[in-house]
């Protein structure tokens, strides 16, 4: 490949000499027509825009600086136009020191650079008979009008080849390349035009020139104001189209144009749309579901037997707890968690198993539907095979392929940037980083465990002293609540801090990896920023659910963290709700902060641009020079709109259990989601240079992994952070013979039976409380479910049996739901082909034209010709053997 970049793309590839003429730019002045999207003669039209700062004009650099920069981008116009792009120089109408310069690419360029990139165009009409589906007629209220935005036409389409001209279908010259297409191929171009050697080490590509700023933006045209259509006859007005029918937000409820983004944005859009909005129509499910489970804890946590018994002054009132921490914390009544008790009914009830289980076959199906739609996808937009054919190497990595091996299949010499032994060295290294960095996030959260245990002793020590008593207060502002609350906004503000870390970490690892292709680039960049933001984002939650309340030991004897801090009990009122909590914070303020972050911060870029060229605004601005001075998309694109949809997927699923409005929650979200990044895209942002996307890359397998972790959490969720499992062995167990002393099953004597009685006698010193005890009592109960025989047993303080039967159906339970969820998943999986039927036939379809048009032409031209040398071989025999008389 490198050797035909060489050959084919970059003709003129090497230094240019100081006393060589170099090419430049014809020069115009902006002929007063703002939507024009054409040279100045209306004819060529205008498919990318570099923009510098007239050297002559700067002020912050040293003169030898400008002179060398001045060179630099002359040379690479130069190259550029030996490459056989026009260019055409404008100066800015605001402001004198820009120069604008116009890239148009001619017929040929198009038709070389197209075959070089393998570039699928359209060969005849999709001839194929379309089935309508039944639900075709409901569909169509949500459609965009096809009068507004007509649906695009099917081709069979094939890899451009200059020889097979009169085979593709090509009714005007000018519109065989769409905007998309020309800009796509431009930029390929741009990316590989040297600007200097230095050291022998060629210098090219305009990724590096903008870096160093000798332009200040390379961007392909918007075709039309997004406020209203253009004024050029000649122009569709596609962006206008976009922001009515689709950005704005009145058609929150509407389907998205897909192929119309597609055409106007490029596949790697388009392919990341119709996933956010596969992935919402399907959440729309899951929140309905959610939303039945939640009224149904509603609706029954009136029933809810053990929280009467909690809130009951005959049982809770008359049950004394332990003191939750040492010293400064007092004894306390259970009643005080009576409204905790009536929380925790509505979340940890029956509806919740269920829900459970349904989302971890939902997701199954959502990600094997999604593979249906992605193959269809893949064929309507030609990206079957991109990544075999089309896909180029990075300009990089190119740059770096200094080491010659030989190919193992090919047997010839290929050029690599490193060899086996560096290669080693870099992966080595990368995975050194990564590991130090997800340390770091550990670390982080350890601190944060440290500041709760802390804290809660001052809390304890000191919040009943600050409320004046007020009982209405009491019940929800308790040391507790007040230190789950603080820790989640100190956890958040920490996690968005690091994220700006990671961001940078993580993209100088993966520029010291080197990948070869932009995907690889992309897929590599992904799994380590995902890495990152999994540790970060749901490390908290996981300590929470799993770890938090667990090893405490007893009254008696506690369990030290760091041999100082005695480890961290649960809410009253449950771990389940405190995991509730944090998911809320977390997820609301991330949710609130993204939106701050990508909505307002560029309106606010584009507001201050305009108010600061108000005084000129009596003037005509051009096309180009409105896209200027919108805000440039940056490096990673959409990565962080996926990054942003795959956390909020993963709190939908691995902690569903603990809160069933979560996907109800996300459907909203992702309504206004999808309407705020199209205005952001119409609106806000230059247009992108449209990419090739086969898939949405790496993002696939983690949302496979999410899935698979998500059975286990959810099943792990339920069995040790809930009291379920807990209830329904003393339900079917315990409160009957010979365990309990009920004639028939009941939850009646449920909290008796599972706070474990601890005689305060056996306080240690380092834990015995200040406060005096009151009323006669000698005992006090333990906060959490600790199953453990009283004082006076044989076995005191040590587990009953009623404990080593929970812990055993707690096992049972997680193997049997996991095994059923899983069962269900691959039975799912097998009946439900990734590729339909229709899709199938339009690809063999494809392929048969393919040959028959493209190889048998070939056939009957070879044929033809030959047939034409047999005739006169044939005529010079018959010549040769005819009788003389004759």
């Amino acid at each position: 490949l490198v050797l035909e970049l060489n050959q084919v793309i970059i003709p003129s590839y090497g230094t240019v000499p100081e006393q060589q003429n170099l090419h430049t730019p014809e020069w115009v002045d902006f002929d007063d027509k703002p939507d024009s999207l054409f040279f100045k003669d209306g004819q060529r039209r205008i498919d990318f825009v570099l923009v510098y700062e007239d050297e002559s004009k700067k002020m912050t650099h040293k003169r030898s600086d400008r002179k060398k920069q001045k060179r630099k981008r002359q040379v690479y116009e130069s190259n550029l136009i030996n490459n056989g792009l026009q260019l055409e120089a404008t100066r800015s109408v605001l402001d004198e020191k820009l120069i604008f310069v116009k890239v148009h690419a001619p017929w040929e360029v198009l038709c070389t650079y197209a075959e070089v990139m393998h570039i699928k165009l359209p060969l005849q009409h999709n001839d194929l008979k379309t089935r309508h589906s039944a639900f075709n007629w409901f569909s169509r209220l949500f459609r965009v009008d096809e009068n507004i935005i007509k649906p695009e036409q099917e081709f069979f389409t094939a890899p451009f080849q200059k020889e097979h001209l009169s085979n593709f279908y090509i009714q005007d010259k000018d519109t065989f390349f769409n905007p998309a297409t020309r800009s796509r191929i431009v930029h390929f171009i741009l990316s590989r035009v040297e600007y200097a050697t230095k050291n022998n080490v060629k210098k090219f590509g305009i990724n590096k020139l903008l870096d160093t700023g000798i332009y200040k933006a390379a961007f392909p045209l918007h075709d039309s104001s997004s406020r209203h259509p253009s004024a050029d006859p000649n122009c569709p007005s596609e962006r206008y189209l976009l922001y009515r029918e689709w950005a704005h937000p009145k058609n929150i409820f509407k389907l998205q144009p897909l192929d119309f983004i597609r055409k106007y944005y490029g596949e790697k859009i388009g392919i990341y749309f119709a996933w956010l909005g596969f992935y919402t129509n399907m959440l729309t499910v899951a929140a309905i579901v959610g939303v039945g489970c939640f009224l149904y804890g509603c609706l029954t946590k009136d029933n809810c037997t053990w929280s009467q018994e909690v809130c009951d002054p005959n049982i809770g009132g008359n049950i004394i707890m332990c003191p939750q921490c040492d010293k400064v914390c007092t004894y306390w009544n259970l009643t005080i968690t009576c409204e905790s008790s009536k929380k925790l009914c509505i979340f940890d009830s029956f509806g919740t198993l269920v829900f459970a289980v349904f989302m971890g076959i939902w997701v199954t199906f959502f990600l094997e539907f999604w593979k249906r739609r992605q193959a269809e996808l893949e064929y309507e937009w030609d990206t079957v095979e991109y990544l075999e054919q089309e896909e180029q190497v990075r300009p990089e990595y190119e740059a770096r392929c200094t080491h010659t091996v030989v190919n193992e299949i090919t047997q010839q010499e290929e050029h690599v940037p490193y060899t086996a032994c560096g290669k080693c060295v870099r992966m080595t290294f990368c995975t050194s980083a990564i590991f130090f960095w997800i340390l770091l996030i550990i670390a982080s959260v350890v601190g944060i465990i440290v500041y709760r245990l802390s804290v809660f002793l001052v809390f304890s020590a000191t919040l009943s002293q600050h409320i004046s008593g007020t009982e209405a207060i009491r019940k929800y502002l308790t040391p507790q609540t007040a230190t789950t609350v603080t820790a989640s906004l100190i956890s958040f503000v920490v996690i968005m801090l690091l994220n700006t870390i990671y961001e940078k970490v993580a993209i100088l690892i993966t520029d010291f990896e080197l990948p070869r292709t932009q995907t690889d680039y992309e897929n590599s960049l992904t799994t380590k920023m995902f890495l990152f933001q999994f540790v970060n984002y749901y490390s908290s939650c996981f300590y929470i659910a799993f770890f938090k309340g667990k090893f405490v030991g007893h009254p008696g004897s506690p369990v030290y963290w760091l041999g100082k801090y005695r480890n961290e009990e649960c809410d009253p009122g449950g771990c389940l709700l405190e995991l509730t909590t944090q998911l809320a914070i977390i997820v609301g303020g991330k949710a609130i902060w993204n939106n701050i972050q990508e909505v307002l911060l560029p309106l606010i870029k584009n507001l201050i641009g305009r108010y600061s060229a108000a005084a000129r605004s009596e003037k005509v601005v051009p096309r180009w020079e409105h896209d200027y001075h919108l805000q440039p998309i940056g490096k990673l694109g959409l990565f962080y709109e996926y990054l942003e949809m795959v956390i909020q997927f993963g709190f939908v699923t691995l902690f569903v259990a603990s809160f069933p409005l979560a996907p109800l929650l996300a459907l909203i979200n992702n309504m206004l989601e999808i309407r705020l990044d199209a205005w952001k895209l119409t609106t806000q942002f230059r247009r992108m240079v449209p990419q090739k996307a086969q898939d949405i890359g790496a993002w696939q397998p983690i949302l496979q992994g999410i899935a698979i972790l998500a059975v286990v959490t959810n099943a792990m969720i339920i069995a040790f952070t809930s009291d379920m499992i807990p209830r329904l062995v003393y339900y079917w167990s315990f409160s009957v013979p010979p365990y309990g002393s009920h004639s028939s099953h009941t939850m009646k004597g449920y909290i008796n039976s599972t706070l474990s009685v601890f005689n305060i006698s056996d306080f240690k010193n380092a834990s015995k409380p200040f406060s005096p005890w009151f009323r006669n009592q000698t005992t006090c109960r333990q906060v959490y479910r600790d199953l453990r025989y009283p004082p006076g047993h044989e076995h005191q303080y040590e587990y009953n049996i009623y404990y080593w039967h929970v812990i055993a159906a707690k096992l049972a339970f997680i193997i049997v739901m996991e095994h059923v969820i899983y069962f269900v998943k691959f039975i799912i999986s097998y009946v439900i082909p990734d590729v339909s039927q229709k899709t199938k036939s339009k690809v063999k379809r494809e392929k048969y034209l393919t040959q028959k048009l493209l190889h048998e032409n070939d056939l009957k031209g070879v044929k033809k010709t030959m047939g034409k040398i047999a005739d006169k071989i044939i005529k010079g025999a018959d010549s040769t053997f005819r009788p003389k008389d004759e």
